[in-house]
C-alpha cells in the first residue's frame, strides 16, 4: 500500500442591535448535552465573524443549548432586519435539514415582523461535490494528529440511518483518500456499520500497517470519545480532532451563504 505523511500545519457577538446594511448569519447546529459542543459552536461563530467583518454572526442550537433558531430569527426581525442567512452546521443532509430547520424557520414566521430566511446547503457534499475546504479542514486536523506516515485511512462520521446522507459521507472517504493516495474506509459512531475499530482492524487485516482515522465530526462530545477509544484500541497510529473553528470550516460557511443557486433556498418567512 501506498504511504501518506502529513505535518502539522473574535468577540462574540451581542444580542441583535439597530439593523445595518449587512444580512445576519445564524449558524445552526444540532446541539449535545456535552458543553464541550457548544464551545465548538460558539468558537466557529467567532472565526466566521472574524472572517467577515461588519456581518453579525449568532450560534443557535436544534437542542439541548440555547438560543434555538426560532428565537434567533424572531430577535433578529424584531431588531429591524429584514433578511437572513441560515446556514445548517451539518455534514449531512438527512433529517435535521430536511425537517426540523424548516420547521424552526416557518415557527419563527408565525409571530413577528416580517423576515426573508435563506437556508443554505449543509456543509457536506453538496450536489454530489466535496467541496475543497472540507478537505483542507480535515487535512489540517489529521496533521495536528501528527499520524507520521500512514499507509491507510478511516473516515469516523456520527452515523444516519439515512441511505443517501451515508452515500455523501461515502464520498468525502473517497476524496480523501484520493488525496494522500491510500485508501479510506468509512466508519460509524451509531445507527450504522462499520463501526471505528471494526474499520480499522478490516484494513489492518487486509495488509495496512499504519492506519490513521479522521475526525468526520464538527465538534467534541461523546461520539468522537467514543471513535477515539475505539480507535485506539484497534491500533490505529492517530484520530484526528473534529473540525470546530478550522479556518477552513469558517470559509465553507461563507461559502454557502455567498452560494445564491436556487436549489439552495429551503424556505422563506415573509
Amino acid at each position: 500500500m501506498r504511504t501518506a505523511r502529513l505535518t502539522s500545519p473574535t468577540p462574540t457577538p451581542t444580542w441583535p442591535g439597530v439593523a445595518g446594511g449587512a444580512v445576519p448569519i445564524v449558524l445552526v447546529a444540532h446541539g449535545s448535552r456535552d458543553p464541550r459542543a457548544a464551545d465548538a459552536t460558539r468558537a466557529l461563530a467567532r472565526a466566521v465573524s472574524a472572517a467577515r467583518p461588519g456581518t453579525p454572526v449568532w450560534a443557535s442550537w436544534l437542542d439541548h443549548t440555547e438560543p434555538g433558531p426560532t428565537e434567533v430569527l424572531r430577535a433578529l426581525a424584531v431588531a429591524g432586519h429584514r433578511r437572513a442567512v441560515l446556514v445548517p452546521l451539518l455534514l449531512t443532509a438527512a433529517y435535521h435539514h430536511r425537517v426540523d430547520i424548516p420547521a424552526a424557520v416557518a415557527a419563527a414566521a408565525q409571530t413577528g415582523p416580517p423576515l426573508a430566511v435563506r437556508v443554505t446547503d449543509v456543509l457536506g457534499p453538496a450536489d454530489g461535490r466535496v467541496d475543497p475546504a472540507l478537505l483542507a479542514g480535515l487535512r489540517r486536523r489529521l496533521g495536528e494528529s501528527r499520524p507520521g506516515r500512514f499507509d491507510a485511512l478511516v473516515l469516523a462520521a456520527a452515523g444516519t440511518r439515512d441511505a443517501r446522507a451515508r452515500g455523501s459521507v461515502g464520498r468525502v472517504a473517497e476524496a480523501l483518500g484520493a488525496e494522500f493516495g491510500v485508501p479510506c474506509r468509512v466508519s460509524y459512531a451509531s445507527a450504522a456499520p462499520p463501526a471505528t475499530g471494526a474499520a480499522v482492524s478490516l484494513l489492518r487485516a487486509a495488509g495496512a500497517r499504519r492506519v490513521a482515522v479522521s475526525g468526520y465530526f464538527l465538534a467534541p462530545g461523546l461520539f468522537h470519545d467514543a471513535v477515539t477509544e475505539e480507535a485506539r484500541a484497534a491500533g490505529a497510529v492517530a484520530v484526528a480532532a473534529p473540525l470546530s473553528d478550522a479556518p477552513e470550516l469558517a470559509e465553507l460557511v461563507l461559502r454557502r451563504v455567498d452560494d445564491r443557486s436556487g436549489r439552495r433556498v429551503l424556505a422563506t418567512a415573509v
